[in-house]
Order: structure tokens, then C-alpha cells, then sequence
């Protein structure tokens, strides 16, 4: 719900391909409700929902960045391994659509209002910059937050001096806790704006702030984020973004209202009948207005470059190259060179890269440097405190063991032997019994505390046969 207080905040969630969403919502609420976007504090976004955040704040062509959008989801899509495809750039694709989007002095438009999330490398926190000293800057900012590792590359991209990578990964929705925020996601869920799925199922899903409910369109859509899906489907999803942005509007009576104060609903309490049987009106003015026939009256109120880049997507092309293109033995046919075009192209491509790589090279060998000690260090630290735990308890074991054997061993002469042991031992004739009696006498002397070492000779267990007695002598 919008909130009552005179200040609010607008919150973009990160979605990868799919912020051609938030380009619809946008160009509702700058066309709908233009007092949302010139009075709202602050307009936050992380990863895609950055790009849209910065194009809102800065006056840029909405048309155009939704243009941009679906044209690299068009360029991922030529290839085989889609945006993994060696010969695919996103930051430098990002960089370029930025630079040719943005005006000038966008950084004096973004600085206090604009939040970007970013994800700190050395430790994870989320950081949101608000403050940009230039254009660069601001767009440095945007490509960090859009920077998946491995996805997009393995050194992360540096602002100021860090390392961040994508902010989605720390704060996918800036500030969503907070009251006064108006918040954005193309996931149906508890965002303020978002599609309204038809399913019964209340599991929900919290990732990194995000509410996503679960379910089958939910799935499909995440499966979209970072593959892209055909230009009609963006294009609904821009639609839709449309949709769910004019109904947010009309459920809390801010359409075409100039005051912000004066569209909010009245202060004195309803009664639960009447806010349900409103609530019922109100869903079915708008369902009745959105869901009318013929949905293509909607793209009319789109701007004109987003509109013509929308319909443009939906067109196939009808010359001859992409007929031939599109004809199964060509499609086998180039399928069946992959395993050979792949490895020429991936050498090309890494030839491009390293050149462009050239002027970042010392500073990033440096990081990677200072990250392998900082890891190497670790394996080391944790290396000797587990060797140090297993060792010190290796010599309290042995401790024990030499204070259990601390009688000395007496050694016996052959003659002091028989002596030495008890009586009943002397007296048995049976090897066994005088083993397990000698244990059992080991056992009663020592309590099981001390081991006594004695040294047998080698005839000491040997039984002897006692001798007869002589006979006595006859008398004489």
C-alpha cells in the first residue's frame, strides 16, 4: 500500500533480462502518477533494477532503455551458449548502452536520490553509493551492480577504488523493510508492485529481500533472469509491468492525482464490510480496464521508441539471408561445426578481450596477487591449527602412556624367579592355568593403573617335574 507519510522511496528489484518489467511499471508511473517519480526521496534498484532506477532518476529515454534491453536479449539469443557464448560482452554491451542513453550531467541529476546496491568483495556487506562525482562514475556504479561473477567475468569490476560485484547477491530490493517504500519486482509475490498469479499456493520464497512466491510462472521466470527469452515474451512482460503499475495506482486512488496527500483515502475508519465490498469494486473496475478486449491499446500509452522497439521484436524478419538461416539443413549443418567454429571464435574473442584488458592490467594482477596471499594465508593458518590439535593430542596420549608406565622393569635371574612369583604358581602344573592366574594376580595388584614390566628369561614358563623323594636307607 502507499504510505502516509509525506515522504516515500522507490525500490527496484534486481531480475537480470527480465527488467524490461520495471520499463513498463516506469513509463506507468511517469505517465500516470509523474509526482511518484519528481517527489519520491529516494530511487533505488539493484542489478537490472539499477538500470531502470538510474534511466527514471536521470530523465532518461525510457523507450530507448527498454529498446536496449530487448536488442541484447536479441544478441544473446544468436548464439549457440546464449550470454556464455565466448564472443558475448554484457559489461561492455551495458557500458556502451549507457553511454549512448544517459544525458550528460546525469551524475549532478543521481547524486542524493539515486541508490545503487552493490555488493563489497572483501567481505560481502551490502553498500548502497548515492553520491557520484561523474558520468563514469555513475556508469561504473551500474555495471558493478550488474556484474555476476563467472557469468560476466572472473575479476570484478572496481569502483573508487573496491571491488563490488552484482548487488543482488547481498540486497536484491533496497530499503523493502521500510514502510514509506514503494517496491518493484517482476516476481509475483508481497512486492507493492508485481503480477498477480492465479495459484493457491502460499509457500514464498525470501531471497536476499526478495519475496517470491512459489510457484510454476514464478520458476519459468527465474529460469529467464540470465537466459533470455524471445522477444514476444518481453514484450508481454512489458506489458504486464504496465498492468500491475496502473492497477497499484488505481487500488490506491493515485491516478492523474497531482498531490500526493490529496489521492491518499480517507483518515476515519471503515467497517470491515465496506472495505471488502470497496476492495471488490475496485478489483473489478481495474480487471474491467485492463483486461478489456483487445490488450494491444495498452502499447498506445507506451513511449513511442519502446512501443516501435516492442513491435519491431514481434516482426520476423523476411529477407533472404535469415530465410536460408532458418531452414533445417542449414540450422544441422551449423550445429555440426560447432566443435569447430567454437574453439576460432573463443580465440578471437579472448585476443579482443585481452587488448581491451590492457590498461587494467596492472591493477587488477595486483588484486589477484593480494587475493591469492589473503587465501593461501588462510589454507596456511587453518593448515597448522589442525596440525597443532592433532599433535598436542598425540603427546597428551603419549604423556598418559609413559605416567601409566612408570614402574621400571625388575629383571629376574632364573634363580630369584621362582621366588618372586606366589605360591600358587609354583605349585601348578598346567601352563594355561598359570597364565590366566597370573593375570588375574596382575589385575588385583595394579587396579588397572600401572603396567608392570618383567623380564622373563627365556626358561622361566617352563614347568619342571618335581623329583621324588629318595627312599630312605635301610637301617644298618
Amino acid at each position: 500500500m502507499f504510505p502516509r507519510e509525506t515522504t516515500w522511496n522507490i525500490s527496484f528489484a534486481g531480475c537480470g533480462f527480465l527488467g524490461v518489467y520495471h520499463i513498463g511499471v516506469a513509463s506507468c508511473l511517469r505517465e500516470h502518477a509523474p509526482f511518484l517519480v519528481a517527489n519520491a526521496t529516494h530511487i533505488y534498484g539493484a542489478s537490472a533494477g539499477a538500470l531502470t532506477a538510474t534511466a527514471l532518476v536521470t530523465g532518461a529515454c525510457l523507450g530507448e532503455a527498454g529498446a536496449n534491453i530487448i536488442e541484447v536479449s536479441k544478441e544473446a539469443r544468436k548464439r549457440f551458449l546464449g550470454p556464455l557464448h565466448p564472443s558475448f560482452n554484457l559489461v561492455k554491451t551495458i557500458r556502451g548502452c549507457l553511454l549512448k542513453t544517459l544525458p550528460a550531467d546525469s551524475h549532478e541529476r543521481a547524486s542524493g536520490r539515486l541508490g545503487i546496491s552493490l555488493t563489497r568483495v572483501s567481505d560481502g556487506e551490502n553498500v548502497i553509493i548515492s553520491h557520484f562525482n561523474s558520468k563514469d562514475e555513475l556508469i561504473q556504479a551500474n555495471v558493478c551492480s550488474t556484474f555476476i561473477p563467472v557469468y560476466c567475468g572472473l575479476i570484478p569490476p572496481s569502483l573508487q577504488g573496491v571491488r563490488y560485484v552484482d548487488g543482488g547477491i547481498s540486497d536484491n530490493l533496497p530499503l523493502y523493510e521500510l514502510k514509506n517504500t514503494i517496491t518493484v519486482s517482476p516476481f509475483s509475490g508481497e512486492s507493492d508492485i508485481c503480477p498477480q498469479d492465479s495459484s493457491t499456493n502460499i509457500h514464498e520464497l525470501r531471497v536476499t529481500n526478495t519475496s517470491i512466491q512459489f510457484n510454476l510462472r514464478n520458476l519459468y521466470r527465474l529460469s529467464k533472469a540470465l537466459f533470455p527469452p524471445e522477444p514476444m515474451v518481453l514484450r508481454e512482460m512489458c506489458k504486464q509491468g504496465y498492468r500491475d503499475g496502473l492497477r497499484f495506482l488505481r487500488r490506491n486512488g493515485l491516478l492523474n492525482q497531482p498531490n500526493p496527500l490529496l489521492a491518499l483515502p480517507p483518515a476515519h475508519p471503515h467497517q470491515p464490510e465496506d472495505e471488502a465490498e470497496e476492495e471488490a469494486e475496485e478489483q473489478a473496475q481495474v480487471e474491467g480496464h485492463l483486461q478489456a478486449p483487445g490488450e494491444d491499446h495498452i502499447l498506445e500509452h507506451l513511449p513511442a521508441r519502446l512501443n516501435e522497439a516492442l513491435l519491431e521484436a514481434c516482426v520476423e524478419p523476411k529477407d533472404l539471408l535469415t530465410t536460408l538461416s532458418n531452414m533445417l539443413p542449414v540450422r544441422l549443418a551449423t550445429a555440426m561445426m560447432v566443435p569447430y567454429t567454437l574453439p576460432l571464435e573463443s580465440a578471437v574473442s579472448f585476443t579482443i578481450r585481452l587488448l581491451e584488458w590492457l590498461p587494467d592490467v596492472p591493477e587488477d594482477i595486483r588484486w589477484v596477487k593480494e587475493q591469492t596471499g589473503t587465501l593461501c594465508q588462510y589454507l596456511v593458518m587453518r593448515a597448522k591449527r589442525k596440525l597443532g590439535g592433532r599433535l598436542s593430542a598425540r603427546l597428551s596420549e603419549q604423556a598418559e602412556l609413559r605416567r601409566a608406565r612408570s614402574l621400571p622393569s625388575v629383571p629376574l635371574s632364573c634363580a630369584a624367579y621362582s621366588e618372586a612369583l606366589p605360591g600358587w604358581m609354583r605349585n601348578s602344573l598346567s601352563l594355561r592355568d598359570t597364565l590366566a592366574r597370573w593375570e588375574d594376580y596382575q589385575r588385583q595388584l595394579l587396579l588397572g593403573l600401572f603396567c608392570t614390566n618383567v623380564a622373563f628369561p627365556p626358561d622361566a614358563l617352563r614347568m619342571r617335574t618335581p623329583t621324588a623323594p629318595a627312599d630312605p636307607a635301610p637301617p644298618r
